[in-house]
């Protein structure tokens, strides 16, 4: 069975962003593409057990193994050679993402206190949105009293629009709170 959200899009978003900015063929309404999440972690080299800790951690928030990221260079002020671990990412594609995308607008960023919308100023002129949450204990999966250090998670959403304009109007129609709705 196809993710809520992507059904949603077919039946909904795609007519309705059609309309909004009178494309000519169906093809060009905007997508989304993929997720990217990424967790850096500055203690990893001096504490790999964090560093497995937050890769089990992203594997249960997106149902999905992480990659660890490796430094490229070395760099002495922050003993960091070239090759170490340093964190861990995972790009979601397909029904993961879908999925991902529907337990974070409904689920998670409600959970955050004090929460008035996402910021809408994260897009990069090329239609990509970038967020990050300051803790990962937004997510219902993770056991608050399991973990060890609270780490940030840097979330980038790609789509094929060309513009910020039609991204906004493409998560917005998904449902991501921002801050400012237009």
């Amino acid at each position: 069975m196809a993710a809520r959200l992507r059904t949603k899009y077919k039946n909904e978003i795609v007519p309705e962003l059609n309309k909004k900015f009178k494309f000519k063929s169906i093809m060009q309404v905007p997508r989304l593409e993929k997720i990217v999440l990424n967790v850096g972690m500055g203690e990893a080299h001096t504490n790999p057990k964090a560093l497995e800790a937050a890769v089990e951690e992203l594997a249960l928030i997106t149902g999905q193994r992480p990659v660890k990221t490796k430094a490229k260079k070395s760099i002495a002020g922050f003993k960091i050679r070239e090759g170490m671990s340093l964190g861990c990412m995972v790009t979601l594609r397909g029904d993961y993402m879908y999925e991902f995308l529907d337990r974070l607008v409904n689920v998670a960023l409600p959970r955050v206190r004090d929460f008035k919308g996402v910021n809408d100023k994260g897009f990069d002129g090329r239609g990509n949105y970038n967020m990050s949450i300051k803790e990962q204990i937004i997510f219902p999966e993770i056991k608050v009293d399991k973990i060890n250090t609270l780490y940030g998670i840097n979330m980038t959403f790609v789509t094929n629009s060309k513009s910020n304009e039609e991204a906004f109007s493409l998560l917005a129609a998904f449902g991501m709170p921002y801050r400012n709705q237009k």
